[in-house]
């Protein structure tokens, strides 16, 4: 709730939308009160009639950035529940892979983004799997998910630098007597590997783990 005394001359979309030039500028690391005052040229006494700390801050500016993110209709069938879910959670990471950074670093999480959470665990258990089974998936499909965000993320910023990429150069003059399935494709690799195959991957992702732990599926 606001303090009581003079009324804040800054709005919450004012202070979110500092807050993540901030963050993309320098990263969320570098994120302060103070150092956010300044952006917007404001006291910081004036900034605690919206934000507590630090915490605080993180916490709305995940909320702010959850919150224009359109929610997917989900599928009635638990499976594409859970399908259907973790894209939408992929699609809002990939839109601002710097968040990956703050989530993983402070296990923070905006009360919007649970809905993806809720929907990927209600659909584990409408396939059968216990709360604790449930749980075991999604922390399967948020590893994949950040992993691959975050390698895509950095492959990106190198390759927008201009910079050669060291392991090109090693994939395009592999040894085939040592290396003999890499080497006759290490000159395609970079093309290869930048392909886009989250959604195959999710996909057997989630039917192997229902699989696995005896678990119906169904190929929606």
């Amino acid at each position: 709730m606001p303090r009581t005394g003079r009324p804040p001359v800054t709005s919450r979309a004012e202070i979110m939308g500092a807050a993540r030039r901030i963050v993309d500028r320098d990263g969320w690391e570098r994120l302060t009160i103070r150092g956010l005052a300044a952006e917007l040229g404001v006291g910081a006494t004036t900034l605690y009639h919206h934000v507590q700390d630090k915490q605080d801050l993180l916490v709305q500016l995940l909320g702010h950035y959850a919150d224009q993110i359109p929610q997917p209709e989900l599928p009635a069938d638990p499976r594409g529940r859970i399908v259907v879910a973790a894209e939408a959670m992929h699609a809002a990471l990939t839109g601002w892979p710097e968040v990956v950074e703050i989530l993983t670093a402070d296990d923070l999480i905006g009360l919007a983004a649970l809905g993806w959470v809720d929907a990927i665990v209600g659909g584990a258990i409408g396939c059968g799997c216990t709360p604790e089974q449930a749980v075991e998936l999604y922390r399967n499909i948020w590893y994949f998910t950040v992993g691959e965000v975050l390698v895509r993320a950095r492959a990106g910023r190198r390759a927008a630098s201009g910079r050669p990429r060291y392991r090109d150069t090693v994939y395009a003059t592999l040894d085939e007597q040592r290396f003999p399935h890499l080497a006759p494709i290490g000159d395609r690799w970079a093309e290869l590997a930048a392909r886009d195959t989250y959604a195959q991957g999710l996909r057997a992702l989630v039917d192997g783990r229902l699989a696995a732990l005896g678990h119906r599926t169904s190929q929606v």
